[in-house]
């Protein structure tokens, strides 16, 4: 059993890296601030996730594991919400979309 707790865990472990990787070369390589925060919050959403629900399968704890799952719940409702309301402030401010855009929703408003 402790052979197949590892092994999960391990999985766990690599998708989150995965996942937190592409986030940061998602920062680092998207052309405007609206796909690098796309990026970061989606991706980097999915990887912390991941590697938090690895820590509390490793800790073998149910009160870990409890807090674990709080804190990828606290993730996937705040991140992307902080992620729109960051693009919006920037569309606000006048932070020009990248010339691969297509179109512009928000300009109408």
């Amino acid at each position: 059993m402790d052979y197949a707790v590892a092994i999960i865990v391990a999985v766990l472990m690599l998708a989150g890296a995965f996942f937190t990787l592409a986030a940061a070369i998602g920062v680092l390589r998207l052309p405007d601030v609206y796909c690098r925060m796309h990026a970061a919050s989606k991706a980097g959403t999915v990887g912390a996730s991941l590697l938090l629900l690895a820590a509390g399968v490793h800790s073998g704890d149910l009160s870990i594991f409890t807090r674990a799952v709080a804190g990828i719940a606290f993730l996937l409702l705040t991140a992307p919400v902080a992620a729109h309301l960051l693009a919006r402030a920037a569309h606000a401010t006048g932070h020009a979309l990248s010339v691969f855009s297509v179109r512009d929703d928000m300009r109408k408003r």
